[in-house]
């Protein structure tokens, strides 16, 4: 302690604990970030791979250093990927968001324009570019060895965070401006949990620090649940709430009533008078 002290007021003292504070932060977010998919290829001609096909399919709307393009009245012709992260791609172009066909308010997912092997390296491109979330590890989403506590704990979280978009179950809504929530139900566990990592088009990010990736476990593992809950109700009429509950009462239950009145008014006892 005497040895430290006396040196406390060195010069290069301030350095060294900066430095030190820097190999304890690099150390801390190397043992708990998140795992990242492996791929058999070496890093650097998964990336210069990635730079071609981004050139050729992304480059026209992104920029050519995926700096984002901006248009004459200001908007975001498309936004800059640096430092989106690996996650970002994979879910974009994984669920073939990305390429869009066109601009629009919500870019919708289809048939995918790439297949693994591309979208892993455009992943690595966008990656090399800046620090962003990587691609989860299976461990992170694979529910299918959940337990019951972890679906309830799941079924919380989802009510709590998500089913004000997404509907209480995961069947979708509208937004304001002609945006929507996408259905949630069927869709590929890693998609769902690198949606909440990454927050595509109008969603909030789900931040490990805001939901931890056992959370987001267990959230994923309440949305594969709904496909096996049983309906004690009857039908769930698709699971849209009061819209389709309440156009199915009008349509027909009151639908019915009025079909019964006029055959009554047909052929009840009155009508069977004037006919004679």
């Amino acid at each position: 302690m005497k040895f430290l002290s006396s040196r406390r007021r060195h010069p290069l003292a301030g350095l060294l604990v900066v430095l030190l504070g820097l190999i304890a932060v690099g150390a801390s977010y190397s043992a708990f970030r998140p795992a990242v998919a492996d791929d058999t290829r070496d890093d650097t001609e998964l990336i210069a791979e990635g730079r071609e096909l981004y050139v050729v399919g992304c480059a026209s709307c992104h920029g050519l250093n995926a700096e984002g393009i901006v248009t004459k009245r200001g908007d975001n012709y498309g936004p800059p990927l640096i430092g989106v992260g690996a996650a970002a791609v994979d879910f974009q172009v994984g669920t073939g968001r990305m390429p869009a066909q066109r601009p629009d308010t919500q870019i919708p997912d289809k048939h995918p324009a790439y297949g693994d092997e591309e979208v892993s390296a455009l992943a690595a491109y966008i990656a090399s570019l800046g620090p962003g979330p990587a691609i989860p590890a299976e461990e992170y989403y694979d529910v299918t060895d959940a337990t019951e506590e972890e679906i309830v704990r799941g079924g919380q979280l989802y009510l709590t965070n998500c089913a004000a978009c997404h509907n209480y179950a995961g069947s979708g809504g509208a937004l304001p401006e002609g945006r929507y929530a996408p259905p949630v139900r069927g869709v590929e566990p890693r998609y769902i949990y690198e949606a909440m990592l990454t927050g595509p088009q109008q969603m909030p990010v789900f931040s490990d620090e805001v939901l931890t990736p056992e959370d987001k476990h267990d959230v994923i593992a309440y949305i594969d649940s709904l496909d096996t809950q049983a309906n004690y109700g009857g039908s769930n009429l698709g699971s849209l709430g009061p819209v389709g509950e309440g156009m199915w009462a009008w349509l027909v239950g009151i639908g019915s009533l009025v079909l019964a009145a006029v055959w009554i008014a047909n052929n009840g006892a009155r009508a069977g008078k004037s006919k004679s």
